[in-house]
């Protein structure tokens, strides 16, 4: 692992999300077992571990999208554990993905404006009418979503269909669809896969400026160490779908336990995870 390429930072020390003690079974095989994780607020909090050992399980357990046999999710203090996908969606839990969700059909633009759309507020029936206010948050999304796009570097793109960019910018397209539902926590999975070095200090950068001017909290899932020793103000290391270390960049880097997991060999795939 490389060594961090920035001081740890001073954050409030208020936490925005408290993943405890989650515990989550595929059948008969313990994905997770008591694994916890907490983002301070104004922080980027990393979660790493060999491959199989439930990172990305533990992040569908934190958005919903795997209950957990155990444990509770609070964002911002309120538990938010018995709530589906969308409801924590809506409460500011966003995320991106390992494989890239973009909408081939539409242009950038409209992509970013479907990120955009928790944050409008028109019925049904005012959308199937066109009546005055459908037209008026429309016209708002599409401000969002133009400032998203200016944000991540994609404005001259924004005419484009989807489907043309190239990798690296339709990751970057997820990213500001991301930022267009205006999170208070952005969970971020292994957004450098397929980036070429260049693309992936861009990406540093970005997570950066995210947590900095935009004064959100992100949780990161990442194989790629330099970028997450580069980024991170903390980091929690799993192994097996247990926690074995958590602390700054370099204290985990120094942790004998976390030497052993990396050094250790692979440890195969969580059922329903894939390679996270």
């Amino acid at each position: 692992m490389a060594e961090a390429d920035v001081p740890a930072r001073e954050t409030s020390g208020a936490l925005v999300l408290q993943a405890e003690e989650v515990s989550v079974r595929f059948g008969g095989v313990a994905a997770l077992t008591q694994a916890s994780l907490r983002v301070e607020k104004g922080s980027v909090a990393s979660l790493i571990g060999p491959n199989g050992a439930g990172k990305t399980t533990l992040f569908n357990a934190v958005t919903g999208m795997v209950p957990a046999a155990t444990g509770r999710v609070l964002l911002e203090g309120r538990d938010i554990s018995g709530l589906p996908p969308h409801e924590r969606a809506r409460a500011g839990v966003v995320r991106t993905f390992q494989n890239l969700q973009v909408f081939g059909n539409m242009n950038v633009l409209e992509n970013v404006m479907t990120g955009a759309h928790r944050r409008l507020r028109y019925t049904v029936l005012e959308a199937v009418c066109k009546l005055p206010r459908y037209w008026r948050e429309e016209k708002k999304a599409r401000a969002i979503a133009l400032d998203c796009l200016d944000f991540v570097g994609l404005t001259d793109l924004a005419g484009a269909p989807a489907s043309d960019l190239p990798y690296g910018k339709q990751r970057l397209l997820e990213m500001a669809r991301a930022l267009a539902a205006d999170p208070v926590l952005l969970l971020l999975d292994e957004p450098a896969a397929g980036l070429n070095p260049r693309e992936t200090k861009g990406l540093g950068a970005l997570i950066r400026r995210i947590r900095d001017e935009r004064g959100v909290s992100v949780a990161l899932v990442e194989h790629d160490m330099d970028l997450v020793m580069g980024v991170s103000d903390s980091v929690t290391v799993l192994s097996f779908g247990r926690v074995i270390a958590r602390g700054t960049p370099a204290e985990v880097q120094k942790d004998p336990e976390v030497i052993a997991a990396y050094l250790g060999g692979d440890e195969g795939g969580d059922e329903g995870e894939g390679d996270a």
